[in-house]
């Protein structure tokens, strides 16, 4: 029997995901210049990952019920036209306002094309692929981490900030080819009206995982938007190491979001619990190695690989559970990652400018995510319930 083997057009939807995801994490690698360059605080410069993240979050669900009614694959190339503008005006900003605004427009991008595109991943291939295409598609997310986040701060060191989000634009660009060369048409939606997509949020069990996502994932970007604070104020590495450091994170994430993906299609309850309590354990070993170079880029890799297996789980659960309004529930849990994202972004800011300072962001991490065990253990058990009530036609 011949192996099932991932579509080109998902591969494509990868690359498009890498583009946007070196634009929401590209700030994690020149915080510091933003900062210096614009006469700011660098806590005051992790909010453009909240103002990022907040656009997600409110701007995301709202585009996603408006395009309900249109060809996906113009929707697609549509988001990425945004996305290229919007990186431009961040390229060209001349004050703090500006590139706040500017983090605004490319952040609405975000969460209607990773939603409609996981629908589109997932309607390309068969239901026992379903966790792997989700996770080939967030695949573009953690190579944005391990080439794009890492090749940005370079970029950033050798040219400047500005020529940063250039360059991520120009990213955008190859993107917006290839999803007008090679993603099919998918003709006109049957345009379903708001109340028949809101309908799927009547679900307990889908708001039970949207505040998975929210709670649980909280704690990534608490450590990862001030990894290069961390690295250079506490464990003593110089600004150029700060690249090296988010490529070896983002290897980590590579590897996480490849095995999320294969522990969520075996057993998707056990994989959301172990890879939530992974992380939190990894955050408390960066938190313990913060002095010590060798340790702390070891455990930073290790948070990699926790953080993002926990991403394939997050989406395909709230999928599961979209029912008729899968697209807007998959959109919803974008906003839901973002708006963790949002939290941590101000989080990790608020304890960097603190007396506390960056050495306490690692344990301030956690907190979050422990209530999201919580809500997992809860999803886990209801889930568990619902099978054994479902009526079984294996006999």
């Amino acid at each position: 029997m011949n192996k099932e083997k991932m579509p080109l057009q998902v591969w494509v939807l990868t690359l498009a995901a890498f583009a946007i995801g070196t634009a929401e994490f590209v700030i994690a690698g020149i915080l510091p210049q933003v900062a210096n360059s614009l006469s700011i605080t660098e806590g005051q410069a992790g909010y453009l990952i909240s103002a990022y993240a907040l656009a997600i979050v409110f701007g995301g669900p709202l585009l996603t019920i408006y395009f309900a009614r249109f060809n996906k694959k113009a929707v697609l190339a549509g988001l990425m036209v945004l996305f290229i503008l919007g990186n431009i005006l961040s390229a060209f900003a001349p004050n703090y306002f500006v590139l706040m605004v500017s983090r605004v427009i490319t952040g609405l991008v975000q969460g209607p094309f990773y939603g409609i595109g996981a629908v589109v991943a997932t309607n390309l291939v068969s239901e026992k692929m379903a966790g792997r295409a989700v996770g080939q598609m967030f695949a573009g997310l953690t190579l944005a981490n391990v080439l794009g986040v890492p090749g940005g701060t370079w970029i950033g060191l050798q040219f400047g900030w500005h020529t940063t989000f250039l360059t991520v634009a120009a990213f955008g660009l190859v993107a917006l080819f290839f999803i007008t060369s090679v993603v099919k048409s998918t003709g006109h939606g049957e345009a379903k009206d708001v109340k028949a997509q809101l309908a799927a949020f009547k679900n307990p069990m889908l708001l039970i995982s949207l505040a998975i996502t929210v709670f649980a994932w909280s704690g990534f970007m608490t450590l990862y938007g001030y990894i290069a604070p961390i690295a250079m104020h506490i464990t003593g590495f110089g600004e150029s190491a700060v690249t090296w450091i988010l490529v070896i994170v983002g290897v980590g994430l590579i590897v996480g979001n490849t095995m999320g993906g294969r522990s969520s299609d075996k057993n998707l309850q056990k994989a959301s619990m172990f890879w939530a309590i992974a992380m939190i354990v990894s955050l408390i070993l960066v938190g313990l190695t913060v002095d010590n170079k060798v340790l702390f880029i070891a455990t930073a890799f290790v948070f990699g690989i926790a953080s993002f297996a926990n991403v394939p789980a997050m989406q395909l659960r709230v999928m599961n559970h979209g029912g008729e309004g899968q697209e807007l529930a998959a959109t919803a849990n974008i906003s839901a990652f973002n708006l963790a994202n949002a939290f941590g972004g101000f989080l990790g800011g608020m304890v960097l400018d603190s007396q506390m300072g960056a050495g306490m962001i690692p344990y301030a991490a956690i907190i979050v995510p422990l209530i999201g065990l919580l809500f997992i253990a809860k999803a886990n058990r209801k889930e568990s319930k619902q099978a054994e009530l479902a009526p079984s036609f294996n006999n």
